[in-house]
């Protein structure tokens, strides 16, 4: 199996974006245990999902990490994301990739008006738009996985029920999402 991104390397990178020294050493010996501060680790997708038909999509909302496996098992991807601001705007569960917008356009739910008053009705595709530059389409309404113009949000409880990727992130994930992929969110 292609592994896009190692552990050490995912978290040494997780440490650099967020403007810290890279934390992750080539001389640890390889039969020491060391805790990881970021509390992220590997997932494996046995664990899941009964097979990977269409791949799979792992979004765990309390490492704030999606974890992606192609069809036949020749990429993993592991991607930081934002998560909803609270427990009452996540959804858990199955659901599946539907639809896959580049650029799309976003229009506010009833719900988020009532909390925001004074966010916009529509806001055409762009750099300021929610969604970032690709959104993928969940069966679940109103709920997206997308790339985010705000890339303070990554990492954080900050969306309104969707998950965010770095608009790097979401372009490589729809690169190899196709609809039908299972999505479960933890």
């Amino acid at each position: 199996m292609n592994m896009t991104h190692s552990r050490r390397k995912f978290v040494g990178s997780m440490a650099a974006a967020a403007g810290a020294t890279a934390f992750a050493s080539a001389a640890w010996p390889a039969e020491v245990v060391h805790r990881n501060v970021s509390a992220f680790s590997l997932r494996h997708w046995q664990d899941y999902f009964d097979d990977l038909r269409h791949g799979a999509i792992l979004s765990d909302t309390g490492q704030r990490i999606l974890h992606f496996w192609s069809e036949n098992e020749s990429e993993y991807l592991v991607f930081p994301t934002s998560i909803p601001v609270s427990p009452e705007l996540t959804k858990l569960g199955r659901t599946e990739v539907v639809g896959k917008r580049v650029n799309p356009d976003w229009r506010p739910t009833a719900s988020m008006l009532e909390r925001n008053p004074d966010w916009p009705r529509y806001m055409p595709p762009g750099p300021d738009n929610p969604l970032g530059t690709h959104a993928l389409y969940l069966s679940w309404q109103y709920y997206r996985i997308h790339g985010t113009h705000d890339e303070r949000k990554i990492g954080r409880p900050s969306s309104n029920g969707c998950i965010g990727l770095y608009n790097e992130h979401i372009k490589i994930l729809f690169d190899h999402a196709e609809i039908g992929t299972q999505v479960l969110l933890v």
